[in-house]
């Protein structure tokens, strides 16, 4: 008797589990969908800024590379470019190098960017105070 029982719970369980995926099958297809579509963008954006990132070091190779063999047309609207990305690897190591190769004449220019960098990009806590104290010691060369 104890065995029909259970036999008998166990199937109105498994149908009850049936009528329920039926009757929510549309939304349950909804949600699968909805995930798999989120994976997808998520993976997707990874993926180009990946390529982004990828194209701006490209970049910043080859103006290094132009710049060493005195290719020096155009060499700082690339870097000022690059900057302007705000990229918080890429972006930085630019504006050193035009700051440690004097590309940029202007003071008001190399604050600009200080403050682009400091303010505007992402930076890591070190690097930014790094950046603070590098604007720091070259300001303080005029004062």
């Amino acid at each position: 008797m104890d065995e029909e029982i259970q036999i008998i719970n166990s199937n109105t369980r498994v149908e009850k589990i049936k009528s329920f995926i039926i009757s929510k099958r549309n939304t349950i297809i909804s949600i699968i969908l909805a995930v798999i579509f989120v994976l997808i963008c998520f993976f997707s954006y990874l993926e180009f800024s990946e390529r982004k990132k990828a194209k701006l070091a490209n970049k910043f190779n080859l103006v290094v590379s132009k710049f060493e063999s005195d290719q020096k047309a155009n060499i700082e609207n690339d870097l000022k470019d690059i900057i302007e990305k705000k990229d918080k690897t890429y972006s930085p190591l630019a504006f050193y190098f035009l700051l440690d190769n004097d590309l940029i004449k202007s003071n008001e220019k190399i604050n600009y960017y200080f403050d682009l960098l400091i303010n505007q990009i992402n930076l890591d806590k070190e690097i930014k105070n790094l950046t603070i104290y590098k604007k720091g010691l070259f300001n303080s060369d005029f004062v």
